[in-house]
């Protein structure tokens, strides 16, 4: 399957949970009113596009309607996919990579959201693009962890950096970037812990391996990638609020895009974040984590046909 492909079928829930909505909503409706656009609005909210984004997507489709003289409701459709597409931007935003070897990436997320397994699937995305990678088990919290970090560095071919359970997670994130520069390693990937006792705990943890990675390789972490669980919709950017505000996150690996409908939390966490979703994973297999592209995101939700001109004016 190519990679739109795979990217269209992830969507699939999304699609009908919200773009058959939005057609349903506008196909055979003769008048634009207040009613159509409430409709809008509620479709994007229960695609979990958030309040902030929703208001703003329909509000910026009202000013269009008024400003190209639109007057058919069916034309509101491409109307939203370009709104949308405005909000993400149309470029793919790499991963941070420093000058200097090693490029470090902390990854930091709550449990439960994927977040070992996207470690062990961008150590394989670095390899497969010619990168020696390493990695740092600082998620001492849990022995299991730690284990699952060795099985992943098992299947990818990477080694582990790791210390007993319990012990300082700042350590062992100084040993894995000491044994990273030694090696001469191109990436080095930071697991942390997702729970503590107390939230503020957990940030306190963060900010103190953040501390240390800064203060042994300058500008480094290079890249603070929060791992999402896209089908915890918008409790996940309650989560990635205090994330940020902690630790200071560059960029979002989005998990389960494939099961869920929520897949509008894309555009929540770029409106309300303003942090660019960086890495999306798009299935189970070891390559279905891939660098996000927004238009492809937007063609792969909507269709991926393209006007010839915009909504409401006539095609060139």
């Amino acid at each position: 399957m190519g990679l739109f492909n795979k990217l269209k079928e992830s969507l699939n829930k999304t699609r009908i949970n919200f773009v058959e909505k939005v057609d349903a909503i506008v196909t055979g409706r003769r008048q634009i009113d207040e009613s159509l656009y409430e409709e809008l609005e509620e479709a994007l909210l229960q695609a979990d596009v958030g309040i902030e984004a929703a208001f703003d997507l329909v509000e910026k489709m009202r000013a269009e309607v008024k400003k190209r003289r639109i007057n058919e409701a069916g034309e509101l459709r491409l109307l939203l996919k370009e709104q949308m597409r405005e909000i993400l931007g149309d470029q793919t935003v790499p991963l941070n990579m420093g000058e200097d070897k090693p490029t470090v990436v902390m990854v930091v997320g709550v449990n439960g959201v994927g977040k070992t397994t996207t470690i062990g699937k961008l150590a394989n995305y670095f390899k497969q693009n010619g990168h020696s990678v390493l990695l740092g088990a600082a998620d001492t919290f849990r022995a299991a962890a730690i284990d699952q970090l060795e099985i992943w560095g098992r299947r990818v071919g990477v080694n582990v950096i790791k210390h007993n359970e319990g012990a300082d997670p700042a350590a062992v994130a100084y040993d894995s970037l000491q044994a990273a520069r030694a090696r001469q390693i191109d990436v080095l990937i930071v697991d942390t812990a997702g729970r503590l006792h107390t939230k503020s705990n957990l940030m306190e943890e963060l900010k103190k391996i953040h501390r240390v990675l800064g203060r042994e390789m300058r500008d480094a972490p290079q890249e603070v990638l929060l791992v999402i669980d896209a089908t915890t919709g918008q409790n996940a950017i309650n989560q990635a609020k205090l994330f940020k505000e902690a630790v200071g996150v560059t960029g979002v690996a989005l998990t389960k895009l494939d099961g869920t409908a929520r897949g509008g939390v894309v555009v929540a966490v770029k409106q309300t974040l303003d942090v660019p979703v960086k890495m999306i994973g798009v299935g189970e297999g070891i390559d279905d984590l891939r660098p996000f592209n927004a238009g492809e995101f937007v063609d792969a939700l909507f269709g991926p046909e393209a006007p010839r001109g915009q909504a409401g004016q006539p095609a060139t």
